[in-house]
């Protein structure tokens, strides 16, 4: 089989397992979405069934019918998961023990699974006496010479067993992976059931120790690289679909780079990786980057590095930060390489925009002058023009002339979602979140940026660039802080 042979293959068999994944969280759902649909319906509230406790079920002799595991099979399930933390074996053991514990769980349902998130979260508690006891002590020794011990023994009496039951599961060779993907399985189900959260918090909590990003390595991924990685490029590409062998190997070419953070305990598993174009511009749309028959970029002319894809591949890491450290340690590594690149930009989708206009086109329209409303009325055919009629118009964006007023109007309403909008003091825009966390600043939105179904249903076919200027990221940082979005002259132009 050739490489065009293989890469089809993958692209075909990657994308039909984004589309079975889109359907499985209705698919599988827990008992407590399943009553929430009979809500919806109309069923009666004292119809649905009582969800028990673990502490409960433990206890009893029969099973309900929602339940999962019988109250004999969850006692012996507890037993096994005790078993792993025993303190009176070594750490060997229990990793031997949870690995056991975790060849059951492959084979188990997902609802026998869930009876085990739930084993986990409400019976690995810290002891309630020995925590309030240990709070008064320290409370009582606070000003005193033993205010640093009684705070160490407070800190230590709130420490769940549940800790050290992640710990010997991670002690085994597919530990690490086993967890990981444990808490992608549970991701779905938390806002249902809030007895899960006491295991996701232990469980982000840990994560972020053991991968934090001095403990990752950071490796380019080429057309070279294992077939097996290039499988999981395809897989996880989260911004722009790869649709064919010819996409992989532009995104790939001489003129182009792609890292990823590995961890070493799961070496062959990015855990993100980022797609890099080396040009002599800001790129200002994507469909020329993803272009396959384009010929590759003159990089002894290239001044600007283009990051127009960072894609997160690991659900059960939700909370754990890369991006950062990641374009930190991708700028160094091409600064180091191409001497000559003076600019470090993003090509961003801008994917909370049009539901956003959705909500707040009338509060927009309010703000324009008399004759830019009067302008805009007569463009969508309604004076004075409603939301509606602005709306209307604004879904016929790629038909839109360079002087349409509807056109200016949304350049307006993009400009003030990213540099306005805020929410609890940051950035209501996902994207515009991270880079601007980053250090970044919003340099300049693009007009039909991204013209395919997928970016004008989003933002209208808009597309923003996000300018990382290496002096000046913590400027941007304490500007963020303050609740000021950092941005260009060019976009404070737009503002209304």
């Amino acid at each position: 089989m050739n490489a065009a042979d293989w890469i089809n293959r993958s692209v075909s068999r990657f994308a039909g397992d984004k589309k079975q994944a889109s359907k499985e969280p209705e698919a599988l759902a827990p008992p407590a979405q399943a009553a929430t649909k009979k809500i919806a319906t109309g069923a009666s509230v004292d119809a649905l069934p009582a969800v028990r406790s673990t502490r409960e079920r433990l206890k009893a002799t029969l099973r309900q019918k929602e339940e999962a595991l019988s109250p004999r099979v969850l006692r012996r399930t507890l037993e096994e998961l005790r078993a792993i933390v025993d303190p009176q074996v070594s750490e060997v053991e229990g990793g031997r023990r949870a690995r056991g514990v975790a060849g059951w769980y492959a084979g188990a349902s997902l609802n026998e699974r869930r009876d085990m998130w739930l084993l986990m979260s409400e019976q690995f508690v810290a002891d309630a006496q020995k925590v309030k006891l240990a709070q008064a002590q320290f409370a009582a020794a606070v000003g005193t010479p033993d205010e640093a011990v009684a705070e160490v023994r407070y800190r230590r009496a709130t420490v769940s067993p549940r800790r050290r039951l992640l710990q010997r599961f991670s002690a085994f060779p597919e530990g690490f992976r086993f967890l990981v993907d444990l808490r992608a399985d549970m991701l779905p189900y938390l806002k249902a059931d809030k007895r899960l959260q006491a295991l996701d918090v232990e469980m982000e909590y840990m994560f972020s120790t053991w991968f934090d990003v001095g403990f990752l390595d950071l490796r380019r991924i080429s057309w070279d690289s294992p077939a097996s990685l290039i499988e999981k490029l395809i897989k996880y590409e989260a911004v722009h679909d790869i649709k064919s062998w010819a996409d992989v190997k532009n995104r790939l070419d001489s003129d182009r780079r792609c890292y990823g953070f590995f961890h070493p305990r799961m070496p062959d598993e990015p855990l993100i990786f980022v797609e890099v174009a080396l040009i002599d511009e800001m790129a200002a749309g994507i469909t020329p980057l993803l272009d396959e028959s384009a010929a590759p970029a003159d990089l002894a002319k290239a001044t600007n590095a283009i990051f127009y894809s960072i894609s997160n591949t690991q659900a059960g890491l939700r909370g754990v930060s890369f991006g950062d450290s990641l374009i930190k340690r991708v700028v160094e590594t091409l600064c180091a390489e191409f001497p000559r690149l003076k600019h470090f930009a993003t090509l961003s989708p801008i994917p909370g925009f049009r539901q956003w206009l959705g909500k707040n086109a009338g509060a927009m329209l309010e703000a324009l002058d008399d004759k830019e409303r009067a302008l805009l009325g007569r463009a969508v055919g309604f004076e004075p023009p409603t939301a509606q009629h602005f709306l209307t118009a604004a879904d016929t964006a790629s038909t839109l002339d360079e002087k349409s007023p509807v056109r200016r109007m949304l350049l307006h309403c993009a400009a003030h979602y990213l540099g306005k909008a805020l929410e609890d003091g940051k950035p209501l825009d996902p994207v515009a979140r991270f880079h601007l966390g980053n250090g970044a600043r919003i340099e300049r939105l693009n007009w039909m940026g991204d013209p395919s179904p997928k970016g004008l249903k989003q933002s209208c076919g808009l597309m923003v660039n996000y300018l990382y200027d290496l002096k000046r990221l913590d400027k941007h940082r304490a500007l963020l802080s303050q609740g000021k979005i950092p941005v260009s002259g060019g976009i404070e132009g737009l503002y209304i």
